[in-house]
């Protein structure tokens, strides 16, 4: 069993690989260090989107803006300006750029080789242009410009698009190569031969993968299970884009238990396969545009990239307005709830966020106790420490408003699984298949378990499963569309107030 890098087997490959697992280790061990790689890698990725988005945004409108000046000159010997029907560029480009983020096309993966980009851009580029001039009829915004210009502008947009995607390319794979754009921060365990198999094949510094850490698993059951415990704690840690599981396809037990240890980790899960391995014919059905490693990819996240930064831009100006208009109805609580029983207004309690990172939950007291740490007893129905006015405040949600602060903290997301107690989740995670799953997302006010009526107390071991369950369904289907519904039902729908304590 090993730790990072190989075994004594190959000793020039081994001493090079202990050192660049070490300084990966010691560069990334706490969690801080952790959280910071990822936020900076991220926010290189997402530099790296925008340039691509305006590289593509700005060759169309240059493209038709000398086609429409250039065509007009040619053929008419006029030098008419193009501005004032430069609308349908706008149109046409922004068109384009939209289908691609809705495709998640402008990760640097994408960019690192030319595969793909000559079908995709003729394909969107024909459904952008119909559009334009569809919406040029419907305003009548083409006959301020020359038919014949804005054919032109058909070919000229689509040979400017490929220039400019060729030589983003050339870009991506440059700074890939000098280490100074990364696709993706990965973590490997397997098997050590095909972890070696992995890095020789896939030469993932080519790929603008950099890897972070790499753990050998052992033949022995015992031994290996420990060893995954303790990768898994480290992965928490390290916080890596992708975790790459080299273990040969046959061996279905071990690949077993490695997908059940990561799947609680807020990471993409690939399998390396063997170029001989059958499965390899199907490998690229389960892959994405967002993936850097090429493999079959078990599992991801879709909170990530542009979703995960619209959720979180929404989250911010939802909170922020919520606050605003809500700061009236804080302070008549406040004074009710001081009014009715002794104690502060507010209550805070630790709860486990994101990759089980802890944090203090905003809460109006509805209680006349104020538990938290190892002694955390769920309220139930009649509950006795529920306060008068609690019971009214608890009865509609209001209780839960203070978490707006932890919104625009960071701390959670309007939409997700409701964070339980520590104690509670400590109790929980043992009981209930990937329960531990729930944290490989922020936590919400409120979640698609809520909305379905699963409020309240979770005395029997089946409550806490269906709950789950819902939450896990939300993670693995998450959409944009999918919050606000939850938001709405949230404020409109009986389930949703059902079970209130």
């Amino acid at each position: 069993m090993g730790d990072t890098g190989m075994t004594a087997t190959d000793a020039c490959a081994s001493k090079s690989l202990a050192l660049a697992g070490a300084l990966a280790f010691s560069r990334d061990t706490s969690a801080d260090d952790g959280r910071l790689g990822r936020r900076r890698f991220a926010a290189t990725r997402a530099a790296f989107s925008v340039l691509a988005a305006m590289t593509d945004f700005a060759a169309i409108l240059l493209a038709y803006c000398l086609a429409d000046y250039g065509y007009i000159t040619i053929v008419h010997g006029a030098q008419a300006a193009c501005v004032a029907s430069a609308r349908l560029g706008v149109f046409a480009a922004s068109i384009f750029v939209i289908l691609n983020l809705g495709r998640h096309r402008y990760t640097i993966s994408d960019y690192l080789d030319m595969s793909g980009h000559a079908q995709r851009t003729f394909a969107q580029w024909n459904v952008a242009f119909l559009a334009a001039a569809t919406f040029g009829f419907l305003v009548r915004a083409i006959e301020d410009s020359s038919r014949g210009a804005f054919i032109v502008f058909y070919a000229v947009g689509l040979f400017s698009l490929y220039a400019g995607r060729a030589a983003l390319v050339l870009y991506a794979r440059r700074d890939a190569r000098a280490g100074r754009v990364l696709a993706s921060r990965t973590l490997i365990v397997g098997f050590e031969k095909d972890i070696e198999a992995f890095r020789s094949q896939r030469q993932p510094e080519k790929r603008g993968i950099s890897i972070v850490a790499t753990r050998q698993i052992d033949e022995d059951a015992p031994s290996r299970s420990r060893v995954l415990v303790e990768t898994v704690d480290l992965a928490r840690r390290l916080m890596p884009d992708d975790i790459v599981v080299a273990v040969p396809w046959e061996r279905s037990e071990v690949i077993d238990e490695c997908v059940t240890a990561f799947m609680r980790v807020p990471a993409s899960l690939h399998l390396h396969l063997d170029p001989d391995c059958p499965l390899n014919r199907f490998a690229k059905s389960g892959q994405s545009g967002r993936d850097a490693i090429t493999g079959f990819r078990l599992n991801g996240y879709a909170m990530t990239g542009v979703g995960g930064a619209a959720k979180r831009a929404a989250d911010i100006v939802l909170a922020g307005l919520g606050l605003l208009l809500l700061s009236p109805l804080f302070l008549l609580v406040a004074v009710a709830i001081r009014i009715d029983s002794k104690g502060p207004a507010l209550f805070f309690q630790t709860r486990h966020g994101f990759n089980k990172a802890p944090f203090r939950i905003f809460k109006f007291r509805t209680m006349s106790a104020a538990e938290d740490g190892a002694a955390v007893r769920q309220a139930t129905r009649d509950d006795p420490r529920i306060t008068r006015i609690g019971r009214i405040l608890r009865r509609f949600n209001i209780d839960e408003l203070p978490q707006l602060l932890n919104v625009l903290r960071g701390d959670m997301s309007l939409v997700g699984p409701r964070p339980h107690a520590v104690v509670h989740d400590q109790a929980f995670e043992p009981e209930v298949v990937l329960y531990a799953r729930r944290h490989n997302v922020k936590p919400g006010i409120t979640g698609w378990a809520q909305v379905n009526g699963l409020r309240g107390e979770t005395t029997t071991p089946e409550k806490i499963a269906r709950r789950v369950q819902y939450d896990l369904d939300y993670i693995d289907n998450w959409s944009f569309v999918l919050d606000i519904w939850i938001i709405f039902l949230t404020l409109f729908s009986r389930k949703a107030y059902a079970n209130a304590g």
